[in-house]
C-alpha cells in the first residue's frame, strides 16, 4: 500500500470519527439515496448494516424492509481460498439478522448459503456501499479487507454502485489500485456526484 493511501484512509477515517451529527446527517444521505432515480427503478438492491462511524443506515433500512424492494445485506465469509468474500442474504425481518463480524449485524452462520435466501451478485440492480474515503469521480478507499472489491468485480455490467459517505471524507483523488472498483454515483449530505469510474445510468 502507498503512503499516499496509508494517510488517505488515516485522514477520512479521523474525519468519520469526528463527524458531531452522524444520525440526522446519515438521514440525508439515506433519504437522497432512497429518492434517486436508480434506486426507485431498481427491484434487487443491496444494503449494508452499518458499524463504527460509517454513514448510519439501518432506520432506513428497517423502513424499506416494507416495500415490494427485495432488500439483501453482506455478511462476512471466506471463499474456498481463504479469501475475504461477501456472502448474500435476502432480508425479510429485522429478526433474522444477529451481531456477527465487528458487531455488523448479519445472519446467523448456521443459515449461511440456505435455499431461497441467499443471493448471487448477479441478481444485484444497485448496491450501496460504505467506505473510508471517495472522491467526486466515484474512487473509494475502503478498509483494506477485499470483501466489497472481491463483491463488485462480480455484479453485473448494469448493477450501478452507490457509494455512500459524510462530504467530510472526500478527498481530492483516491489512489486507485488494479483491484479497486470505482463508483457510478457518491452520495454525502451535500451532494450526488456522478462517478466516472463505470458507465453512469441517469
Amino acid at each position: 500500500m502507498s503512503d499516499l493511501k496509508k494517510r488517505q484512509r488515516s485522514k477520512a477515517n479521523a474525519a468519520r470519527n469526528e463527524q458531531t451529527d452522524k444520525e440526522s446527517v446519515s438521514r440525508i444521505i439515506c433519504d437522497r439515496f432512497i429518492a434517486h432515480p436508480v434506486y426507485q427503478q431498481a427491484k434487487t438492491v443491496m444494503w449494508y448494516s452499518h458499524c463504527r462511524s460509517e454513514t448510519r443506515t439501518q432506520a432506513a433500512l428497517w423502513c424499506e424492509l416494507a416495500t415490494a424492494k427485495r432488500i439483501v445485506v453482506p455478511y462476512c465469509t471466506k471463499d474456498q481460498q481463504g479469501h475475504n468474500k461477501l456472502g448474500l442474504w435476502w432480508l425479510e425481518d429485522v429478526a433474522e439478522l444477529v451481531p456477527g463480524m465487528w458487531g455488523i449485524l448479519e445472519p446467523p452462520q448456521q443459515r449461511w448459503g440456505e435455499a431461497g435466501k441467499a443471493i448471487a451478485a448477479k441478481q444485484l440492480d444497485c448496491v450501496l456501499v460504505p467506505g473510508v474515503a471517495f472522491d467526486r469521480n466515484g474512487g473509494r478507499l475502503g478498509n483494506g479487507g477485499g470483501y466489497y472489491d472481491r463483491l463488485l468485480k462480480c455484479v453485473r455490467a448494469d448493477t450501478v454502485l452507490i457509494g455512500v459517505c459524510f462530504e467530510s471524507q472526500l478527498v481530492e483523488q483516491v489512489v486507485m489500485e488494479a483491484h479497486d472498483v470505482a463508483m457510478d454515483i457518491v452520495i454525502t449530505e451535500k451532494a450526488v456526484y456522478a462517478g466516472k469510474g463505470r458507465q453512469f445510468l441517469s
